[in-house]
């Protein structure tokens, strides 16, 4: 993963480079208290084509089969804050064979004598990058020390000092977040792992508590509201608790109650097929490591009795629908958010279904800006506006935060015998245009359909008057809207009933119908689907229904629903592509 927090403030990254020039002198490891064994989850397809010299990361396919890693020119920061973490080591060693080891260790090496010195700027010698560094090269650091000469071995140890001394006097410089938890969860982990270190991980286990009551809200979430972020942080903190559980020490109070607060809520954001929903940036999460996480965890399997992190789940056999029902983050928090309130993502079984197209950061920053839009999402969009916009923020020029986002999000729960449904309306439309936009969505208990009614209204005499001049001014047109469903590129659809429904094929066998009340314009059209590890977006297909709204209440209503021949238990046998792709 590409991260890298480019939100720090110059001064921040001045002091990273003095720091790191001081490292130089800090005296060598003299070796591990105890065996490292791997934690990180890597993949045996990307592993082969690293070997091969196939370097995809962020986006960017390098090929590079005789040239070092760090020979090879950066595309952007995001390429080299992910080969400069080194997260590829997991990879290689999936593959574990002669040449993966080989290759691993001409790029350890490589690093130590190209950057040891404290040479290079950007992410290299960042507090998050480095504690992400650490943690690979201890977790594997038998497979790459296996055959190595004392030289090579005391290089290695005199890095890993460097960097873990380096992460003691830097990481206050991470963004309280993410970055910091990276950066703390990498100081534990090497100042107990390695001898003459150990005092450096005592003011880390007290900063980490600390971040932790900080930054987990009662929820269980984080500020930023990205499913795919609170993993990371939940990851991180098993990483830590684990380490300090082997060396003998207790984990803190703090520090355990917020991995039992994460949990719950880590459950509740995932899909049926153990994905995660794609919200505000986040993926779907690496393949294995929600599992692995809330297992090692030892957090009984409960799920919230509300929303978790703002996201309500309904799920009914083998059928999960997410649904984004709170505002999106603001301030700091949003620079990776989105206009998805009330969006929502449905998955039958193994097979996504409808989706929201997902962060495009990797493809640039045109494809980030439009990834972040409301359009992107499976939600009503009106006259073609954002329920939230973006601002650049006056500091960090680049980054655009969230404003003129919705502040007044309702949301109610509805159980019935034949379903379980939840209404939500946001205000995000309101200052301008008077309409507040509601939406009701209902699972049936044998998950077979899902119904939807969406809304616009006006509630008071005020909205009604700028509802009404908004018309006026649009010559008396009605405002236009159009209400989108987002579907996963292996989904295989079609116009069905003479344009009246949609049928939808899934690679399981199940067939999907899509049909709504008649009173809209219903296309099928061009869409996108945003994903890491594509060297450029998926085509795929959205729903598409458009009117205009010319009173103070709309209404549409809609279903997706299980063609009726559709087996209640599908036996899916389809393999899933593998996890590195081509550019086809």
């Amino acid at each position: 993963m590409s991260r890298y927090d480019r939100v720090a403030s110059r001064w921040t990254r001045l002091k990273n480079r003095y720091y790191a020039h001081k490292s130089r002198k800090v005296p060598a490891a003299t070796g591990f208290v105890s065996q490292p064994e791997p934690r990180t989850i890597g993949s045996m397809a990307r592993g082969r084509q690293l070997v091969a010299g196939n370097l995809l990361f962020a986006g960017y396919l390098v090929e590079s089969k005789t040239t070092a890693l760090w020979d090879v020119e950066a595309p952007d920061l995001a390429f080299e804050a992910e080969r400069q973490g080194c997260t590829w080591l997991d990879d290689l060693a999936a593959v574990g064979d002669m040449a993966a080891r080989q290759k691993a260790q001409h790029w350890v090496w490589g690093w130590i004598d190209t950057y040891s010195d404290g040479r290079g700027g950007g992410p290299i010698w960042s507090p998050d990058v480095t504690g992400r560094r650490l943690i690979r090269w201890i977790n594997h650091a038998l497979f790459l020390l296996s055959g190595t000469d004392k030289a090579q071995s005391d290089a290695f140890y005199k890095s890993l000092s460097q960097q873990t001394w380096f992460l003691s006097q830097r990481w206050r410089g991470a963004t309280p977040g993410l970055s910091r938890f990276e950066a703390l969860t990498g100081l534990i982990y090497a100042g107990l792992a390695l001898k003459g270190c150990e005092a450096m991980a005592d003011p880390a286990v007290q900063a980490l508590a600390e971040e932790c009551n900080q930054q987990i809200d009662d929820q269980g979430g984080l500020p930023t509201r990205n499913p795919e972020e609170l993993l990371d942080v939940f990851t991180l903190l098993i990483w830590a608790a684990t380490a300090l559980n082997e060396a003998g020490r207790s984990v803190s109070p703090a520090h355990q109650a917020a991995i039992e607060r994460i949990a719950p809520t880590l459950r509740a954001l995932r899909h049926s097929d153990g994905s995660l929903a794609r919200f505000h940036g986040g993926g779907r999460g690496q393949d294995g490591w929600l599992d692995h996480a809330l297992a090692a965890s030892h957090v009984p399997a409960r799920l919230p009795d509300g929303p978790a992190m703002g996201f309500v789940r309904m799920a009914a056999r083998r059928t999960s629908v997410l649904f984004d029902a709170a505002p999106p983050p603001v301030g700091a928090a949003s620079v990776n958010g989105h206009a998805s309130t009330l969006g929502f993502e449905l998955t039958s079984g193994r097979r996504p279904l409808v989706v929201n197209c997902g962060s495009g950061e990797q493809f640039g920053q045109e494809w980030r800006r439009a990834g972040r839009a409301t359009p992107s999402h499976s939600v009503l969009c009106l006259e073609g506006q954002s329920s939230a916009h973006l601002t650049k923020a006056q500091k960090h020029t680049g980054y655009e935060f969230l404003s003129n986002a919705p502040e007044d999000v309702r949301l109610e729960r509805q159980e019935t015998v034949d379903s379980l449904a939840y209404q939500g309306a946001h205000d995000g439309y309101s200052r301008r245009y008077g309409l507040t936009y509601a939406r009701a969505l209902g699972l049936a208990t044998d998950g077979r359909s899902l119904t939807g009614e969406d809304m616009l209204l006006c509630l008071d005499s005020a909205a009604k008057l700028r509802f009404d001049r908004a018309v006026d001014s649009n010559a008396l047109q009605g405002l236009s809207y159009n209400l989108r469903f987002h579907l996963h590129p292996d989904v295989d659809a079609a116009l069905d009933l003479g344009g009246a429904a949609v049928s939808m094929a899934l690679k399981s066998g199940e067939i999907w119908i899509f049909r709504h009340d008649g009173q809209l314009d219903l296309k099928l059209e061009p869409s996108v689907y945003l994903e890491r590890n594509r060297l450029k977006p998926r085509s795929s297909l959205q729903i598409v229904l458009s009117g205009r709204a010319l009173q103070h209440a709309t209404q549409v209503r809609w279903t997706f629903a299980k063609a009726k021949d559709t087996a209640v238990a599908v036996r899916d046998m389809n393999r899933d592509e593998p996890d590195v792709y081509d550019d086809d």
